[in-house]
């Protein structure tokens, strides 16, 4: 059990994000297949947070419908009021707590999407072995640009933190930030929240003054310097969005290959957050994986490939293609330039070839769709060869229809498929084959037209053309008819 968890975790998602120039609220801009509210949220969950809250008020009902939405990582909704500021988000945080909570309240942001819960759970451990009424997270910068100041006594604790437009020349000096992520004793926030007054440059409650207030009230505050600075970067506009997005990537990368996965570039290699990927599968170069993507042990991604949501047995191999809620099962292999659309799924060592569109298609172990083909509402029998150029007509312009084709069975290439249809076990269906109706066990189905050879076409109805001169000579060169 964990003794040091937070009491709380409240993270502020109120702001507007005005710099990201969006119709889509800051917080859920994804990076890594996830909002960037979502990583906050996970973080709280990963730190064992008795309670989280999240502060919200612009694009309240899209922000709400995302946090209720996240059944994995329940959190309480706060409103806040027209009054502005950070003490004052938190204050509506707090409000939605229990009146009787104690313990450690952490407050993190809603757009700070690094933070890992491991840091949450370091800062709870810190914040209550030291004691303090608050621990403030802190970072050192070479150029500490806009961000507030952390002003240190003489004892070292932390004795306020200086917004940069509140700042003396002398604190603008400073080169210790402050990120913005607290930790608080709660009585102590409590009792200071409502002596904060918007007496400042910006007309806003700070939440950085309930340091002054904790010493005023003889509570220690502690400063803990963060190394890793991007844990504490915020995103402001889409830029930075990017810039984090990069930098969680090169994270997930790192953590896979460590694991035991080969990734031959990550610079190039874009994996989210919820994908899984076993040991020694290999990734190559210029691969996107989505959502709830799962790849299993020796199993080869690559290159140019996009998989969304979609699960790659052991042993199978994928390029040059790109796969939506789709499966494809062990020792398989998809590629080059397929499209595999929801509800396709490939048996056990199956094969969907070049230029091959896939569509609510379930093919069998060892069956085979190698060439050119739209393969729409079939199921493919188990060891059965779809010929190149074949289509599964399954669409009359009102409904949808299936067709299906029995295990061992052998399509001819360019023949269309009119569903609905069924080919039995062990049937052929020659080339060049419109069919419309059921092929039997053993049987072969041809249905077109005769060939008919018509003489001197060329010459009647391309009179002057290269081709009809090609013909000409052509027809000189051949043998006198045999007596």
């Amino acid at each position: 059990m964990n003794d040091h968890r937070p009491a709380a975790v409240i993270i502020l998602a109120a702001g507007e994000g005005t710099r990201m120039k969006s119709k889509t609220p800051k917080v859920l801009h994804p990076i890594g297949g996830l909002p960037l509210l979502g990583h906050a949220m996970r973080a709280a969950k990963g730190a064992d947070a008795r309670e989280t809250v999240v502060v919200i008020r612009h694009a309240r009902e899209q922000v709400a419908a995302y946090i209720t939405s996240v059944t994995d990582c329940p959190a309480q909704i706060a409103d806040q009021d027209d009054i502005k500021g950070t003490a004052r988000a938190v204050e509506c945080g707090l409000d939605a707590l229990p009146a009787d909570l104690t313990g450690t309240v952490v407050v993190t942001m809603g757009d700070v999407p690094l933070l890992t819960a491991e840091t949450i759970g370091q800062l709870t451990v810190r914040h209550e072995e030291a004691g303090a009424a608050v621990t403030v997270i802190t970072s050192i910068l070479p150029d500490a640009k806009q961000y507030g100041r952390v002003v240190r006594g003489d004892d070292g604790e932390v004795e306020r933190i200086v917004e940069f437009k509140d700042a003396s020349e002398a604190e603008r000096e400073i080169r210790e930030i402050n990120s913005g992520i607290y930790a608080f004793d709660a009585e102590a926030l409590r009792a200071a929240l409502p002596r904060i007054t918007p007496h400042n440059a910006q007309g806003e409650k700070y939440l950085t003054d309930v340091i002054e207030l904790a010493r005023e009230d003889g509570r220690p505050v502690v400063g803990w310097p963060l190394t890793d600075l991007w844990q504490t970067e915020g995103v402001n506009d889409r830029s930075q969005l990017a810039q984090l997005g990069r930098i969680l990537n090169e994270r997930t990368c790192h953590a896979h290959m460590v694991a035991g996965v080969t990734i031959v570039d990550p610079s190039s290699t874009w994996i989210d957050v919820d994908v899984t990927i076993a040991p020694d599968a290999t990734i190559l170069p210029n691969t996107q994986l989505i959502g709830a993507t799962e790849i299993a042990e020796d199993a080869v991604v690559g290159p140019e490939v996009t998989l969304v949501d979609t699960e790659v047995g052991a042993g199978a191999t994928v390029r040059r293609a790109e796969a939506h809620l789709a499966v494809i099962g062990a020792g398989a292999s998809v590629g080059p330039y397929s499209y595999l659309r929801p509800g396709t799924e490939l048996g056990a060592r199956g094969k969907i070839g070049g230029f091959v569109e896939t569509k609510n298609a379930v093919i069998r172990a060892g069956a085979k769709v190698p060439h050119l083909t739209y393969c729409g509402d079939a199921v493919i029998g188990e060891g059965a060869n779809i010929g190149a150029g074949t289509i599964f007509a399954n669409y009359d312009g009102v409904a949808k229809a299936k067709t299906t084709v029995g295990k061992h069975s052998f399509v001819g290439s360019n023949s269309v498929l009119v569903a609905p249809v069924a080919i039995a076990d062990g049937a052929y269906v020659g080339a060049g084959t419109a069919l419309t109706e059921d092929v039997g066990p053993g049987q072969i189905a041809v249905a077109r037209a005769k060939q008919r050879n018509v003489s001197g076409w060329v010459a009647r109805r391309r009179a002057g053309t290269a081709t009809a001169q090609a013909a000409a000579d052509a027809e000189a060169e051949l043998p006198p008819p045999s007596a």
